[in-house]
């Protein structure tokens, strides 16, 4: 049976995956992405990322897909953790190399080279995705202190910070070795499509199935 969507008189079989901004740090850290519902007939969503040294994809995990990030140019040091092993796995990827993250396995991804390009290919059109900053606002510290003994005082100092998603950190204003952590926000970057770039990335961000706090 044909998929109704290749019988649509309508139907588009290319797009440009610059112009629907994710999310955007600055001028060379901010990913784009191509899903399911800017093109109907895709199989396999996909953010375009670009980060410089020291920026991180925050850890993170997702619900409903497997994960291929394939490196465009520069080098990353990918990690992810197994659940079966628990062991951490980490590889130093450069370009033309890939690493897979299995479906609900946390894994996070650092820019190890001046610039970094990189697709985080997904086995669906659109992924579900669960922030680890997400979770450390919503857990309440005196359930981290119950389980883990965990200071509840020094713990919601520590997360205290986290006033929403970090996508890609770190936060401006946090002073971070090997990083440009202290970099502002430049919402009119060249580097940037035109379309993009006149976009604020909050506009972009429900295609994240789990809202922003």
């Amino acid at each position: 049976m044909l998929d109704p969507v290749l019988q649509a008189p309508d139907l588009k079989l290319a797009a440009d995956s610059n112009q629907v901004l994710n999310y955007k740090r600055d001028a060379n850290n901010y990913i784009t992405q191509l899903f399911g519902e800017q093109l109907p007939a895709i199989r396999n969503g996909f953010f375009n990322a670009h980060m410089s040294k020291g920026f991180i994809v925050q850890p993170h995990w997702h619900t409903n897909v497997t994960e291929m990030i394939f490196v465009i140019s520069g080098e990353l040091i990918a990690s992810v953790f197994d659940p079966f092993t628990q062991k951490l796995m980490t590889y130093h990827l450069k370009a033309g190399q890939i690493a897979v993250f299995p479906k609900g396995w946390f894994h996070w991804i650092l820019a190890e080279s001046e610039q970094a390009h990189f697709l985080a290919i997904f086995d669906a059109p659109t992924p579900d995705i669960v922030y680890g900053s997400d979770f450390l606002r919503a857990v309440p510290a005196e359930v981290i202190q119950r389980a883990y003994c965990i200071n509840e005082e020094e713990y919601a100092k520590a997360v205290a910070p986290l006033k929403e998603s970090i996508i890609l950190g770190p936060p401006p204003g946090c002073a971070v070795a090997g990083s440009a952590g202290g970099t502002n926000m430049d919402p009119s970057a060249k580097s940037m499509p035109a379309y993009a770039a006149q976009q604020p990335a909050a506009a972009f961000y429900p295609y994240q199935m789990y809202p922003r706090r």
